[in-house]
């Protein structure tokens, strides 16, 4: 895909470009710099910067990857975090373009970033993720390139304690476990001959698919690809509204459009709803055109309720939610 979030060492990523979170005298440090130099070969990667250094805060060079399985390596000075209020966030924020421009035009496909000055420059780390995924999100409406922010544990970012609150209450409210979920149907089959209906499917039922499509029910022979596409037309969407939006890949989306038989998976089916903005009674009906639903009893769909009731649309953030409660990310 080509916005993600993943908890890995990204010395062992296969990509064209990683980046090192650099010091301007582009030295050998701790942390991801340190295991960067370690990695690639501590006297190559240091004779390589000595020839490039001194540099300055948001400005980004390129090495050679040397023993690392990136072809390349773009080290990125971030600002020190003083009190917001000394342009850090800007300076932040042109750190990751800088090393975006230098990616592309050093022909990368493929990028992975750490999350740049949130360890010992002190960035808080939800308003620094804030900024690399605003700026990643601008950088990717104008350009081709699979962007992958590396994480070593959730610990390592965190939500803004106000969105946390409203979702941990939203999943108090609405998620029923696997054991209570079997339960509950048992208990409501026996006496009713019907399964349970909870909440979250209740609140659903109030929302009424607007005119303009139609009703995508009226359309019970068509493929999934065909909901889709019919979708797109009726909306006056260009494929790279949508698939940039749904965080799929221009490749794989042109298969989808090629085939009249594609399956997606259940994390796709929900991009492609996000993207079209579809309300949460028409991502329902759209979801079952690939044979899935969302259950009260999968935490996955209990975060997906919450985000298009809550008209969260933006797939970065939603991935960033997804990703803090250990769920599959959103898109290929």
């Amino acid at each position: 895909m080509p916005l993600t979030i993943i908890r890995h060492d990204i010395t062992k990523l296969s990509v064209d470009a990683i980046v090192n979170a650099a010091n301007t005298l582009l030295e050998r440090g701790g942390g991801v710099c340190g295991a960067i130099f370690e990695a690639a070969g501590i006297e190559a990667m240091t004779q390589a910067c000595q020839s490039l250094a001194p540099i300055s805060t948001g400005q980004a060079v390129l090495t050679p990857g040397f023993d690392l399985p990136a072809k390349v390596v773009i080290h990125a000075v971030g600002p020190i975090y003083t009190d917001g209020k000394h342009g850090e966030a800007e300076l932040l924020r042109q750190t990751y373009l800088n090393s975006l421009e230098l990616a592309v035009r050093e022909g990368c496909e493929s990028i992975a970033f750490p999350l740049i000055s949130s360890g010992i420059y002190g960035y808080p780390s939800a308003e620094a993720l804030a900024i690399a995924m605003s700026t990643f999100r601008a950088f990717l409406k104008d350009h081709e390139l699979d962007i992958t922010l590396v994480v070593f544990n959730r610990r390592a970012f965190e939500l803004s304690e106000a969105l946390l609150g409203d979702i941990e209450s939203f999943i108090d409210e609405h998620y029923i476990d696997e054991r209570q979920d079997r339960y509950y149907r048992r208990r409501e089959t026996s006496f009713h001959n019907r399964p349970l209906r909870s909440q979250m499917e209740r609140e659903s039922t109030r929302y009424e698919p607007i005119e303009s499509l139609d009703g995508l029910l009226d359309h019970l022979d068509e493929s999934f690809s065909e909901a889709l596409f019919r979708l797109i037309d009726q909306k006056k969407l260009q494929d790279p509204d949508v698939y940039k939006k749904a965080n799929i890949d221009r490749k794989h989306f042109s298969k989808i459009r090629s085939n009249r038989h594609y399956m997606p998976s259940k994390p796709t089916a929900v991009a492609l709803a996000i993207a079209l903005e579809l309300n949460l009674s028409e991502t329902e009906a759209f979801l079952r055109k690939a044979g899935f639903a969302l259950s009260p009893s999968s935490k996955f769909d209990v975060l997906i309720t919450y985000v298009i009731t809550h008209k969260i649309t933006a797939i970065d953030e939603i991935n960033t939610i997804l990703f803090s409660y250990d769920q599959p990310l959103l898109g290929v």
